[in-house]
């Protein structure tokens, strides 16, 4: 026997069928702007806790850990971690193209900082606090780590983690504001604050202790307005052409 199916019925079929596939990129497409936009928010999150941090981070000594500052300046500090890894992500996918290995280093060393940040700052916040009182050897070699000076007892590899965090917040963002700036995607001022407080990271060793943590706040400003900008950004509709619909002429039907 012969298909007699009428062709205004088969059309109707591949109209639903295109219909289908159409939707289905459509959900993809909101999907993916949602998730960039909710990873611009937290990058603008992420760079307004760094700003905290710079404005009201207490002087390492030990009189500053039983203060209420000094929990709640580490739970921003935590905040800033856990945010500033999907803004980083999200900052970074939306130029990956562009930004090259250049981008990609700074991406890799900003985000195992910020990984580092969150477990010290839940010591700070969390632990030193508690043993300020029955083991102020223990919180004086943590301070000691920030501030250089020497510890009384063994904190194993702490330190040399520590260490090896300073360079990754200098070179991290730097990296990433170079690559970001060259791309030229998002806002180039927005990359050169960010890049400009992470060179003047090594500076703030000249500075006052109580002035030291200042230096974050360039970093958080920059980072924040990258993230508005992705968060806020508009991009250009691109209108897709749908294949053209044939309706063939209802042919006689035909017995075998």
């Amino acid at each position: 026997m012969v298909d007699t199916t009428p062709a205004v019925q088969k059309g109707d079929k591949q109209m639903n069928t295109i219909g289908k596939v159409s939707s289905k990129e459509s959900r993809t497409k909101v999907t993916t702007a949602t998730l960039t936009r909710w990873a611009g928010l937290s990058a603008l999150v992420a760079g307004l806790c760094a700003i905290v941090l710079g404005i009201f981070h207490p002087v390492n000594v030990p009189s500053s850990v039983i203060t209420a500052t000094w929990a709640n300046v580490h739970i921003f500090a935590i905040v800033m971690g856990f945010f500033g890894l999907f803004g980083m992500a999200g900052l970074y996918a939306r130029q990956a193209e562009k930004v090259g290995w250049l981008g990609l280093i700074g991406f890799i060393l900003f985000s195992v900082w910020l990984v580092l940040v969150i477990g010290f700052s839940f010591v700070e916040a969390f632990i030193l606090p508690r043993l300020a009182v029955e083991s102020p050897a223990f919180v004086a070699g943590i301070l000691g780590m920030f501030t250089g000076a020497a510890s009384e007892i063994d904190l194993g590899v702490l330190p040399l983690i520590w260490k090896a965090s300073g360079p990754m917040y200098i070179l991290g963002p730097l990296l990433f504001a170079i690559a970001t700036f060259r791309a030229n995607i998002l806002p180039r001022g927005a990359a050169a604050l960010l890049a400009v407080g992470a060179a003047l990271t090594p500076v703030a060793a000249l500075f006052p202790p109580a002035y030291e943590p200042k230096v974050m706040i360039p970093v958080g400003l920059g980072l924040a307005w990258l993230g508005y900008a992705l968060f806020s950004e508009r991009r250009a509709k691109t209108a897709v052409a749908l294949p053209e619909q044939r309706i063939a002429t209802p042919e006689p039907s035909k017995v075998a």
